[in-house]
């Protein structure tokens, strides 16, 4: 079973995003077996809140329900019980990585890189822009499952 970790700052927006989006191809593809998929975050900030209204509702628009998520933060244990860790922008692989103690196995990486287009996610807790957000985790976790 390959497990997944996905990973934002507060663990209320991107990541949430990623993990039901990511929990919702697999499902389509008939891949449930394959995977365990999870998110977290790198800070304190929000744990045990639950995802963040307007990134509840960009799940819901595209039929996907959030329900009982509430945010956690990374840890440790969790880059040697997965498989892969994917941030959402540079400034949260390089907390992945203090809070991993580095990356010696090569599991984290960002999840824009399996795509085309290379980079950050869209942050939409300073753009607003859940839609720009919901793009490019669509299409990172669609180019994710390819490669997999």
């Amino acid at each position: 079973m390959k497990r997944i970790l996905f990973v934002c700052h507060g663990n209320i927006c991107r990541s949430p995003m990623a993990e039901f989006v990511m929990k919702d191809l697999v499902r389509k593809a008939g891949r449930e077996q394959e995977f365990h998929i999870e998110s977290a975050a790198t800070s304190t900030e929000e744990l045990g809140n639950p995802v963040y209204p307007p990134a509840r509702q960009k799940l819901a628009e595209h039929g996907l329900s959030c329900k009982g998520k509430t945010a956690r933060q990374m840890t440790r244990r969790d880059y040697d019980a997965c498989d892969l860790l994917i941030g959402m922008d540079t400034w949260n692989i390089r907390n992945m990585e203090r809070i991993s103690g580095g990356d010696p196995q090569h599991k984290i990486h960002r999840l824009l890189d399996y795509t085309q287009r290379s980079g950050d996610v869209a942050d939409p807790w300073y753009t607003g822009n859940f839609e720009a957000t919901w793009r490019d985790v669509s299409e990172g976790c669609q180019a994710l499952l390819a490669i997999l």
